[in-house]
């Protein structure tokens, strides 16, 4: 079964052509599916044209949120409510080609964990949306060692075992196959189209890429540190003690030797002792987070692995005796 996850906010202009489309195309997959719009508290008549298409279409749900939360909250909501083996997520602008979805797939059948769209070719202003993505896409892969071309597209494909493991919170989203690749998911990417925007405007600009830039810093914390704060902030700390204490370690030998410390090396013994304390407050900093992974992994009772597959010979004996 296939759940197609799309969030939308404010696109009246193109609910009803993106849900004809997609309908041909689902129709020609030819696989049992269900369409879950999730409505990000749109103040047009995004919902009244959703909830009217629900009359009509059993297999369409229509979430609506309370207040305007977010694309990553959206498509968490969307996921939770997913019941469908593989989700597909993408945009309610028709800025993703419904006619897509069949190479997505293809390679969800070839065994990979997510396919992600890459839209090869933009339509998008040169230097307010093409320069800032290709600096945040190189960053982003550099961050996460994922290659990929383009992170920042929803038009992807998962495997639901795969995206039900992942808590979205901020303005992560982008980040879904990265905190996927943390727990050895297969990536693929796929060229999709990028056709104009045919009506609204775009919530997305140029002030968005500092909190992309923001979030690839969160990003490497997390795939690099997220179990293990104190190798973080422990390093960090050890460098400070260090040079602290030598800087502190040099004064007092001058001390005794009879020199004056305040009046001749003042700024020198205030930066000795900051760094002293900078230490400390880092090593604690490392600790406190040591002991709040290890409450969040075993009061929620969350594993920091994931299994693929397990295969016994019992159940590959019974496997062959139910053919």
């Amino acid at each position: 079964m296939l759940s197609i996850v799309i969030p939308i906010h404010n696109e009246e202009r193109a609910i009803l052509r993106l849900y004809d489309r997609l309908t041909v195309v689902l129709e020609e997959i030819d696989k049992p599916y269900e369409l879950i719009f999730i409505d990000d508290a749109s103040s047009d008549r995004s919902f009244e044209l959703l909830a009217n298409l629900v009359e009509t279409d059993a297999r369409l749900k229509v979430i609506r949120l309370r207040r305007n939360f977010g694309q990553t909250a959206a498509l968490s909501a969307g996921f939770d409510e997913a019941k469908g083996e593989v989700i597909i997520s993408m945009d309610g602008d028709l800025q993703h080609a419904p006619e897509d979805m069949p190479a997505l797939l293809a390679k969800i059948d070839e065994g990979f964990d997510i396919a992600s769209g890459w839209r090869k070719e933009r339509n998008d202003n040169l230097v307010m949306r093409k320069v800032p993505s290709r600096i945040a896409n190189w960053l982003m892969k550099k961050a996460s060692g994922v290659d990929l071309h383009d992170f920042g597209t929803t038009f992807k494909a998962y495997r639901s075992e795969v995206i039900k493991d992942i808590n979205l919170y901020g303005e992560l989203h982008r980040f879904i196959p990265a905190l996927a690749s943390f727990y050895g998911a297969r990536i693929a990417e796929v060229p999709i189209q990028n056709p104009p925007r045919t009506g609204g405007a775009s919530h997305y600009g140029i002030g968005r890429t500092f909190n992309v830039m923001f979030d690839i810093i969160t990003l490497r914390f997390l795939l690099k540190y997220f179990t293990r704060p104190m190798h973080f902030f422990g390093r960090i700390g050890l460098a400070c003690v260090t040079v602290g204490g030598a800087i502190l370690s040099f004064l007092l030998v001058k001390k005794i030797m009879g020199m004056e410390i305040i009046l001749e090396n003042g700024p020198l013994l205030f930066t000795g002792g900051l760094l002293l304390l900078v230490g400390l407050v880092m090593f604690t900093t490392g600790l406190l987070g040591e002991m709040m992974m290890r409450t969040y992994f075993e009061s929620q009772g969350r594993r920091i692995y994931a299994v693929r597959e397990v295969r016994t010979q019992h159940e590959t004996k019974a496997a062959g005796e139910g053919k």
